[in-house]
This record gives structure tokens, C-alpha cells and sequence, in this order.
């Protein structure tokens, strides 16, 4: 395994139980019914034990969107070209893709990355070059990636995020773009958690059932041809899977070493979780799912890594969209334990025992 990857993994600790417990105590001093707030308690008191304080600050807060291309687009299984990753990467740059306006709502920053885009996209301030290939290989051909660029995109990713560490950062969204990346994604969650292709597949785009059936089976070829092991994330990613997938699994790492919370996005970026979990179990312990897809793999994903998501919008667009509006939820957790008044600071009778 690569250095820095082997260190990252090495350093991510369990969330400090201390905290976790001061802030259940405070939780049960404010001035409501104990348990009254619900889910909002127990997001609060993870926060606590992540950040290791008993009243939890979310003000810094960041969506990295990790995009690549997919070599199976050549398996014809969706309607849309190639290029479009590369187009909506300017999207991004240029502030008119729906991450973007959600991202302004929740005041949240917005960093672009290529890790794999095919189409040439011009030089931007904002854009973070990290290529690794023009795409990945067709993974119904072969291998989608060698174990090298596995490797590059799993310490990218952790990079990337070690960055935003040091512009300031209290929670991180992570997000996606690829034409075609559902198809990896659900390979991934099939070879993880064990889950029939079939199960877990769905219409990405929008696909017709025709198109359905034909990825499915584009999918079982890949994972039969290829071989991935479970119980190896690294030979999974390099069979199956792709650039950004990687690099978002290397942002999670990164961010349970830094002691940042990670929100999961949708069905791309619980690939990356799985792939992230397998790799370092821990890891779940910082992640918080944004919301479920209607992908129908998504919740497999998440059952796997026995996270409860906190919305459920019947959305699928990816971008880190669900992630950062699932932010408001967060953030309001932390702003309750932390600004809420205690019984005896408010002055008010608590119930007789």
C-alpha cells in the first residue's frame, strides 16, 4: 500500500467517547423533553465525539466534486455523450450547476476536481487539474485501472482534502460527475456487499428498460470477467471501478484522520464509502449519509455501512447535491447543542422525578 495512504488509514482514531458523553449529559440538561429533538440529538452527539468537544461548531463548510469519464461508455448503455463531463465541469466553474446554488444557500464552497476527465476542458483558477487517464479502461474489456493509478487516486483524494483542511474546514460533502458512473458505482456495490447486479442496478439517467437490462448484463460481465475480490478494496477499484470513485473514497480517509465529518452524497459517492470502509473500518464512525437515492442500490450502500439517511427526496443527481442540503440538518444538530439553554441557565423547573 502507498505510503501516504498506509499513514492516513493508520491515523484515523475512534471519535472521542469523553465528548460524545458530555454531550449527551448537556442534551439531556436543555430545556425540553429529553429525546424530544430526536435524530437532531443523536447527529449532535456524533459531531462531539468527531470533533472531540462537547458543543460541536460547523462554520467552514466545503462540497468537493470529483469528476471522470468511464471507458464501458463504449458498452453503448447510456443516451448521453461523453463530453458531457467535461461541459458540466465548466458548469461547476462557472456557477450554474445545481450544486452550485445549493451550495451558495448553505454557504458552503464548492471545489472542482478532475481525476480522470476524457475531453480536454480549459484552463480555470478554480479547477484542480489531478488527472489521473483520459478515463478509465472499459471494465468489460478488462481492468477499468492499473493498481498505480488506484493508488494516485486514493492519495489525491486524501491531498485534496488536506487542503481544504488548511483553507479551514468543519464538514465536508462529497460529490461527483461522469457520464456513465453508475454503472462502476453499482458494480462496486455489488462486489462489496454482496448484492445481485441486478438488485442494485438502476437507471442512472434515466435509461428505458431496454438499456437497463443491457447495462445489467454489461455489469455481470464485467465483475465475472474481471474477478474483484471482496475483501480486497484496492483489486475492486482497479477492476471495476473509477477515478473519482477513488478519489472521493480518499477524501473520506482524509477526513476521518482529520477529524472532519464526511457527508455522503448519493450512489457514486457510497461507492466511494464502501470502498473507504473497507479499507479503514473506522471511517464509518465520521460519515453521515445526506440523503437516499432513488438509485436502488443506494440503500444496500448504506445498510452496509449502517448509516440512516437524513433525507429522503427522491432525488438522483448526484453533484454532492443531497449531501449539502442535508448541511442545514447538520449544522442546525450542532447550533441546538451547543446554543440551546441548559434548565439552570435558563432558569426554568425541570420535571419532579
Amino acid at each position: 500500500m502507498a505510503d501516504k495512504l498506509d499513514r492516513t488509514i493508520s491515523s484515523i482514531k475512534e471519535p472521542s467517547r469523553e465528548a460524545m458523553e458530555r454531550a449527551r449529559i448537556r442534551q439531556d440538561q436543555l430545556t425540553k423533553p429529553q429525546g424530544s429533538l430526536g435524530r437532531l440529538e443523536e447527529i449532535s452527539i456524533r459531531l462531539a465525539g468527531i470533533q472531540g468537544r462537547e458543543r460541536p461548531v460547523i462554520r467552514e463548510k466545503a462540497v468537493i466534486v470529483m469528476a471522470g469519464d468511464h471507458g464501458v461508455i463504449e458498452e453503448n448503455i447510456v443516451e448521453w455523450p461523453q463530453e458531457v463531463t467535461a461541459q458540466m465541469v465548466l458548469n461547476f466553474l462557472n456557477g450554474g450547476a445545481g450544486i452550485n446554488v445549493l451550495s451558495r444557500h448553505a454557504g458552503a464552497r464548492v471545489v472542482v476536481v478532475d481525476m480522470g476527465v476524457a475531453t480536454d476542458i480549459p484552463p480555470h483558477p478554480a479547477l484542480l487539474s489531478r488527472r489521473i487517464d483520459r478515463g478509465t479502461k472499459n471494465m468489460a474489456l478488462g481492468p477499468a485501472m492499473t493498481k498505480a493509478q488506484a493508488l494516485a487516486a486514493l492519495e489525491t483524494g486524501i491531498e485534496v482534502l488536506e487542503a481544504e483542511v488548511e483553507r479551514g474546514l468543519d464538514i465536508v460533502a462529497a460529490g461527483d460527475m461522469g457520464i456513465c458512473n453508475t454503472t462502476p458505482s453499482a458494480a462496486v456495490c455489488s462486489v462489496i456487499t454482496g448484492k445481485p447486479v441486478r438488485e442494485v442496478t438502476g437507471r442512472g439517467t434515466g435509461i428505458d428498460e431496454k438499456r437497463l437490462e443491457h447495462k445489467i448484463r454489461v455489469i455481470e460481465k464485467a465483475i465475472s470477467l474481471n474477478r474483484p475480490d471482496p475483501k480486497d478494496p484496492i483489486d475492486v477499484l482497479c477492476k471495476v471501478g473509477g477515478f473519482e470513485i477513488a478519489g472521493l473514497a480518499g477524501v473520506m480517509l482524509g477526513a476521518a484522520a482529520s477529524g472532519i465529518p464526511v457527508v455522503v452524497d448519493g450512489f457514486i459517492s457510497g461507492a466511494a464509502a464502501l470502498v473507504a470502509a473497507a479499507l479503514a473500518p473506522g471511517v464509518s464512525r465520521y460519515m453521515f449519509a445526506g440523503h437516499v437515492s432513488t438509485e436502488p442500490g443506494h440503500r444496500a450502500m448504506m445498510a452496509h455501512l449502517n448509516l440512516e439517511p437524513i433525507l429522503d427526496l427522491n432525488m438522483r443527481l448526484g453533484e454532492g447535491t443531497g449531501a449539502v442540503l442535508a448541511f442545514f440538518i447538520i449544522e442546525a444538530a450542532a447550533k441546538i447543542l451547543s446554543e440551546m439553554a441548559t434548565f439552570e441557565e435558563a432558569g426554568v423547573s425541570e420535571k419532579e422525578e
